[in-house]
């Protein structure tokens, strides 16, 4: 489908799924355009090239595979592997040689401070284990060191915010936001409680110090960033995954599973523009840096599909 906001410019096909599951989170490399997306059925993250339309390369041996995050500045791609307990780090590039690096129990959301060369993985783990919620923070360089910290429930998304250097991580009971200092990474430093159950997908506006949170509950909360207030909130079309914020645009994207759809919502101010249907399953996308493609990952046909924004 095709609105004014999300135009529909094509598909480009991916590897069948072999295995049960779909595609999770994604993210873009700047400097190649390329794509990298989750590839959980697959235990890869696949690679395209959209300019092209083409499918490229997939990285094997990824088990699980719930994150991928691009760094431009370190050059670095990272996954979050849930069904090994680790997290694999490579470059760009096909067949490259990937680094792996055990964290806790069942990691999935990815944060990464660039400047300190540090890692955060949310690690789900699990409600059975006392003590397996935990954040994974790993520093990179030429000596790898690790410190868990605990958080009061199951993880979801995490974001890393440049412009105050903290990172934001969703705890989906009780329904909150932990904020994590990279000088302190041992800790948590705040928790901002959020008004409607099961935070999900997350994302930032560092300009504004804005946290846009989904939830499951069917609401768009967005907080700030410095003290947790709550600035506003909206209604979304069912149950939120990923959240991605559009800077060049001032919209921010919503992609919701079930029925299949991505709200699209201006940021100033805060109102629901459209709602444009994916496909059943869809519930992650991947915003080009220039903010003029958004990508959306249909599970039922393995296919990527390509909407100028």
């Amino acid at each position: 489908m095709t609105s004014p906001h999300l135009r529909l410019l094509g598909h480009v096909d991916l590897p069948a799924h072999k295995g049960k599951g779909g595609f999770d989170h994604a993210a873009v490399h700047a400097t190649s355009g390329h794509v990298y997306v989750a590839h959980t059925a697959n235990d890869a993250i696949d690679v395209f090239d959209p300019a092209n339309r083409q499918y490229l390369y997939s990285v094997p041996d990824l088990p699980g595979v719930a994150g991928a995050l691009v760094s431009d500045e370190s050059q670095l791609i990272i996954a979050s592997n849930r069904a090994a307990n680790t997290i694999g780090l490579f470059g760009p590039g096909p067949a490259p040689s990937v680094r792996r690096i055990d964290v806790g129990m069942k990691p999935n959301g990815l944060a990464y401070d660039p400047g300190r060369q540090i890692v955060l993985a949310a690690n789900v783990g699990d409600p059975a284990i006392a003590g397996s919620h935990t954040l994974s923070m790993v520093q990179l360089g030429h000596a790898t060191t690790r410190v868990e910290v605990a958080v009061p429930g199951r993880t979801r998304w995490a974001v890393f915010d440049p412009g105050l250097a903290l990172f934001y991580v969703n705890i989906m009971q009780p329904a909150e936001i932990v904020v994590v200092d990279p000088r302190r990474p041992d800790r948590i430093a705040q928790r901002f409680a959020v008004p409607h159950a099961g935070p999900h997908g997350l994302d930032i506006d560092s300009a504004t110090h804005r946290l846009f949170c989904a939830c499951d509950a069917g609401v768009l909360v967005v907080l700030d960033a410095r003290s947790g207030f709550v600035i506003d909130e909206r209604p979304l079309s069912g149950v939120p995954d990923v959240v991605v914020f559009n800077g060049p645009r001032q919209h921010l994207y919503v992609a919701i599973g079930d029925p299949g759809v991505i709200d699209v919502f201006s940021t100033s101010p805060l109102e629901r523009l459209a709602t444009v249907a994916t496909e059943a399953g869809a519930h992650t996308t991947a915003l080009s840096p220039s903010g003029d493609r958004l990508y959306a990952f249909l599970p039922r046909t393995h296919r990527a599909a390509i909407y100028e924004v």
